[in-house]
């Protein structure tokens, strides 16, 4: 059994798989909403469906980049709920999942540029080939958004948020996915298919997300 946590965006969502392999999911797409929610959706989660924390197998969390606050919430839920606990955690690239859910998403091979607003003119960005799997073709950087917009190639797919702020050009080569597809399942999806390069086994007292500051930009 998994439990999951997003809350690298505005979006927070909790998802729980059970011993038969299902995932059940609490979401919300709120601004500021995530030291409200973040609890009740484990909450409920936890009472519909009958488990405690030692019963899992695993806590997987959005690592990061995003949203400081976001981050950082998810990241004392999950020492609180791991203290004086045996299971196991794992810290998984956030950008990654955002690639992994588009790529299930589109039955193409292409290049998947993962993204995530960062406020002024910059976004968080990480490429992607998806081709026999998921595979990072860069790291994660902070870059200007005419950048991302130079970059992208028809039938590129961008996914994540901040998708208003690129031109009307860039948008209308490639294919596009938003907030909608941000989900808790994509890191359950991540660390059940393999994909070793972007979740990472961490301790839970000393676990730091993985926060970029606007002097890392390009």
């Amino acid at each position: 059994m998994l439990l999951a946590l997003e809350t690298a965006t505005d979006v927070c969502s909790v998802a729980f798989c059970d011993d038969s392999g299902t995932i059940h999911e609490r979401r919300t797409e709120q601004h500021g909403s995530h030291s409200e929610q973040l609890f009740l959706f484990i909450e409920e989660l936890q009472e519909q469906h009958n488990f405690s924390i030692p019963d899992l197998d695993a806590v997987l969390v959005s690592e990061g980049p995003g949203s400081y606050t976001g981050l950082r919430i998810s990241a004392s839920a999950v020492k609180g709920l791991l203290f004086q606990v045996d299971t196991s955690l794992y810290g998984i690239n956030t950008l990654a999942s955002f690639a992994m859910q588009a790529m299930e998403n589109s039955l193409a091979t292409q290049t998947i540029h993962s993204i995530i607003d960062a406020r002024r003119v910059h976004v968080y960005h990480q490429k992607f080939t998806a081709d026999e799997g998921l595979h990072a073709a860069d790291d994660v950087e902070i870059i200007p958004i005419e950048t991302l917009e130079s970059m992208v190639q028809k039938d590129d797919i961008i996914v994540g948020t901040g998708l208003n702020r690129i031109n009307e050009e860039a948008c209308k080569k490639a294919i596009t996915f938003g907030p909608k597809v941000i989900t808790a399942k994509s890191l359950i999806a991540l660390y059940q298919d393999g994909f070793s390069a972007f979740v990472k086994k961490v301790e839970p007292e000393s676990f730091e997300p993985k926060y970029y500051t606007s002097n890392q930009g390009s």
